[in-house]
This record gives C-alpha cells, structure tokens and sequence, in this order.
C-alpha cells in the first residue's frame, strides 16, 4: 500500500489566520452595527425622501448580510485550510476583512441618502 505523502506543515501559518481574525471581526461589527442604525438617518426626512431610502435600504441590506456573512466564512476558512493547504489558507485570510470592507463600501454605495 502506498505511503501518502503530504507537504510538511509550515510552522507559522496561523500568523495570517490569527490577524485577519483580528481584522475581520471588529471591522465586520462596526459594518454590521452601522448598516442597523443606518435606517435611524431618515427619521425625520420628508414621504418622499423616505420612501426612496426605504426601497433603497432592503436590497443594501440584503447585500450587507450576505457579504458579511461570506467574510466570516472566509476566516472560518482561512483556519480550515491552515494546515493542509497553506496557500489557500493566506489567501483567504486576506479576502476576509477586504470582503468585509467591500461590503461596507457596498452597503453605503446602494443606499439612497437623505
């Protein structure tokens, strides 16, 4: 029977996992808390101002959970693949707090501001 054979582990992958970890999370937060209280900015606009926020607001919504949630499954990843695929692994701890960042910028560029 074959012996496989794998690459042997890099001592200090984790170090690219433990500071998007760092990143990500924080960033996410605030992005996350932001696009929450974001509704409370047309409290006291005009119908129609709120009415353009309020059809503007749900898809961006929608984009801000989604993108957050594909940052934080990016870092779950990014740990994952620590061990058996190192490239992979940095990669992916890059991605996850510049998918969190994206989002954000995402979230305000589709928002119909008052």
């Amino acid at each position: 029977m074959p012996e496989e054979t794998l690459a042997p582990p890099r001592p200090r992958t984790w170090i690219a996992s433990l500071i998007s970890t760092f990143v990500t999370l924080p960033l996410a937060f605030i992005a996350l808390v932001h696009s929450m209280l974001s509704p409370m900015a047309c409290d006291s606009c005009s119908d129609a101002d709120s009415d353009r926020f309020d059809a503007s607001f749900g898809p961006a919504w929608t984009v801000s959970c989604c993108g957050l949630t594909l940052a934080v499954v990016a870092l779950v990843a990014s740990w994952v693949f620590n061990r058996r695929r190192p490239p992979v692994a940095i990669t992916l701890a890059v991605l996850a707090p510049a998918t969190a960042f994206v989002t954000w910028v995402t979230f305000m560029a589709v928002v119909d501001w008052p």
